[in-house]
């Protein structure tokens, strides 16, 4: 099932929903923490289940003549496998990243056919970040440098048309976009009308749905949904949510995600004495941010988990999902 038929089915039936984003292992570990994560949340019915995709790093070694050697390496390979083995084991809808970081479109193609074999009609359309250690994202040559001509060609797919413009006649994908959303706007837009723009692109190419970036503040989401019906965008909106589990998120989670913290979140942050007080506070504020947004007449929320749900189990239960 799409993932906007299961937010429209939300939506009538009144039953809301949440979906919740993994990470696929460590090249070399086991799925066994992934089945553990999704076991933990099964009674609760997700909706569906996001798995990221990674792109490569540089590695450097130094040599036994001192000289340094540089060799690519993938750290959090199997994004596809681990989707396939999800949906064969647990019948649950997948929805994996496509990125454009480190990809050609012909690769990116075969992906998607890859994930058409596998019955696999949902994808996120990310351009990704930019390679570790580099400050700015660009592509390899014959990528995509932005989302939107990621979506556009998921969405050529989708009417048959291949990169070498050959029409398909007897098979098309029929996958479901989603795309990213920043209430708070991307760091790399200079104002947050021009990142509703850039997000209007990717909606115009085709993408169907917006899973927005973490957001702490509920006022803000509340306020980008209003934005984006102001430009033109209706598709639906997926709130994303992450409990706060440690003080260290105080400086790292605005660091890596670019985000505000509200003043009241943070001032009870910084009166807890260890970290399990800190987990008490992310799943009230979890479950304070879910009930707004639920009453505000969202169907399904979004958790950003890092393949650790025992926060999630907690706000799900105490917004009676």
């Amino acid at each position: 099932m799409k993932v906007t038929d299961i937010i429209s089915q939300a939506q009538t039936s009144g039953k809301k929903r949440f979906s919740f984003e993994l990470l696929p292992p460590l090249k070399g570990d086991g799925i066994h923490a992934i089945f553990d994560a999704i076991d933990s949340l099964m009674p609760y019915d997700p909706a569906f289940i996001n798995v990221t995709s990674h792109r490569e790093e540089m590695k450097y070694t130094e040599r036994p003549d001192g000289l340094i050697e540089k060799h690519v390496v993938r750290r959090r390979p199997g994004t596809t496998g681990v989707c396939a083995r999800i949906k064969q084991k647990y019948g649950i809808e997948v929805v994996p990243h496509v990125i454009c970081g480190g990809q050609t479109k012909y690769d990116i193609e075969d992906l998607l056919i890859d994930l058409d074999f596998l019955s696999i009609k949902n994808v996120l359309a990310l351009r990704g970040d930019a390679m570790p250690g580099t400050n700015r994202f660009v592509p390899v040559p014959g990528g995509h440098a932005h989302a939107d001509a990621l979506v556009k060609q998921i969405s050529e797919m989708n009417r048959g048309i291949f990169i070498d413009a050959e029409p398909n006649t007897n098979h098309r994908s029929e996958f479901c976009i989603g795309v990213a959303g920043y209430p708070e706007k991307h760091v790399e837009s200079p104002n947050i009308k021009t990142d509703l723009d850039y997000l209007k692109q990717k909606i115009d190419a085709g993408a169907e749905y917006i899973a927005t970036q973490i957001c702490y503040d509920t006022d803000t989401l509340l306020r980008f949904r209003d934005r984006c019906s102001e430009v033109g965008i209706n598709v639906p909106i997926l709130p994303g949510l992450k409990p706060f589990a440690t003080k260290t998120q105080l400086t790292i989670l605005p660091q890596t995600f670019a985000v505000d913290l509200p003043q009241e979140l943070v001032e009870k942050v910084m009166a807890c004495q260890n970290n399990d007080d800190v987990k008490k506070v992310g799943i009230e504020w979890g479950i304070k941010q879910g009930e707004t947004l639920l009453k505000e007449g969202f169907a399904v929320l979004h958790f950003y988990t890092m393949t650790r749900t025992q926060q999630v189990v907690e706000i799900v239960k105490g917004l009676h999902l």
